[in-house]
């Protein structure tokens, strides 16, 4: 056996604020041509899926939140409380207990219901786009409004709440990202306390008015036990999976469908080709998930020593799982060959993109974002027709949630 130590392995530097877009492609395959592990900052990095797999999978090692919290001073207060009951920090029973009992309102079969609810708003944002003479600005005009709706119908919020839904999403989310969190860690517990308020009086207006939403579910669930006992919710457990299910599903969709729809520009032949066959499109969102991830690193840190191919990675060793690299796995098995290929017609065989993760903490809002995506990329291409890009897009950190803040498109108007 070698420590991980002792190995001589290329370097990622995965904190430099130019390692996106095509950049950080082309330096992602020119170390995945290396090795299947690298040096980064803080650890290291594994780069194939199998080694990604067994590190989000196996329980001996953990998300370390609340490591990064100990780093940046964060051992009390508001924004404390919610790492330390954020269901990503939680695990073993507890973490068990959660997630059955807030998996069946997001289960494949209950977010079918909110198809409908999708179209309607995408019919929306286009009629108010539409007079624009074909040209828009994706992010603003779709990506943006698009998830924050869909999650205020999930949770039993008014819509129009929905520019406050994004706002503590977007501010809430960056705990995730170090750079954020040493310098915007005022704005974050800001919006913190803020959600914790308005969540605290959402959840008092369902108990007294309950409706066929996921806070009246979880209500329920809550009253059903005392104090989090015999399996069910405490009102602080409540209130901080509303705050999970809110963080967990805006940022993320509204960043992967404006990832989406600039592949898609990129490669106008696919979405002409999903104009026609738009029962293409749960495999289009399945090839976008695949191609960029919107999550392309998620860290975790080791519990106890950890062996892997005859390399030991020692307790609290940070490592950090790479899907942008492991997601390639499921192209043409040829290493980094059609490195880049983009094709919604292509068999990528039964594997899924690591994008949502793996393991225990596989992503609670998946299903939701996954109908998100299929609605908007079976609705729009046939309203979008010759879509291309219309200025260049402008990248976001690699680090936490890899979006677009801007993404100017234009297509023929109709």
């Amino acid at each position: 056996m070698t420590l991980v130590s002792e190995l001589e392995l290329p370097n990622l530097d995965y904190n430099d604020p130019q390692l996106r877009g095509p950049r950080f492609h082309a330096a992602m395959r020119e170390l995945r041509e290396q090795s299947w592990l690298a040096t980064g900052p803080f650890g290291y990095v594994v780069l194939d899926r199998e080694a990604s797999e067994m590190f989000l999978r196996t329980r001996s090692a953990i998300f370390p939140g609340m490591k990064i919290a100990e780093i940046f001073g964060v051992t009390e207060g508001p924004l404390y409380e919610e790492m330390r009951r954020n269901i990503l920090h939680i695990n073993g029973a507890d973490h068990t207990r959660l997630r059955s009992l807030v998996n069946p309102a997001l289960a494949p079969r209950a977010v079918e219901r909110y198809r409908p609810l999708a179209r309607g708003l995408l019919e929306e944002l286009f009629a108010a786009s539409a007079s624009r003479a074909g040209k828009c600005e994706f992010v603003d005009d779709f990506a943006k409004p698009y998830p924050s709706q869909m999650i205020a119908a999930v949770m039993g919020a008014p819509l129009t709440d929905a520019p406050r839904l994004h706002h503590w999403s977007n501010w809430i989310q960056r705990q995730f990202d170090a750079a954020s969190m040493m310098e915007e860690r005022e704005g974050i517990e800001l919006a913190v306390v803020e959600f914790y308020e308005y969540a605290g009086e959402l959840v008092r207006t369902r108990r007294e008015d309950p409706g066929d939403d996921l806070i009246s579910k979880l209500i329920a669930a809550e009253e059903e036990g005392e104090n989090g006992e015999n399996g069910k919710l405490s009102d602080v457990e409540c209130v901080n999976l509303i705050l999970n299910v809110l963080i967990g599903g805006v940022d993320t969709t509204q960043s992967q469908l404006a990832h989406a729809v600039r592949l898609f520009a990129e490669h106008p032949e696919q979405w002409q080709l999903l104009a026609e066959r738009p029962e293409l499109a749960a495999a289009a969102v399945e090839e976008v998930l695949r191609v960029e991830p919107i999550t392309p690193f998620t860290a975790r840190i080791t519990t106890e020593e950890l062996t892997f191919r005859d390399v030991t990675f020692p307790a609290d060793t940070v490592v950090m799982v790479c899907a942008f690299t492991g997601n390639r796995d499921l192209g043409d098995g040829a290493g980094t060959s059609g490195w880049d290929d983009f094709d919604i017609t292509a068999e990528r065989g039964k594997a899924r993109a690591l994008t949502f993760g793996a393991g225990v903490h596989y992503c609670l809002g998946a299903n939701l974002a996954r109908v998100e995506l299929q609605e908007a990329l079976a609705y729009l291409p046939s309203r979008m027709p010759e879509l291309t890009l219309d200025g260049e897009p402008v990248y976001e950190s690699i680090m936490g949630i890899y979006g677009l803040s801007a993404l100017p498109v234009r297509f023929t108007a109709q």
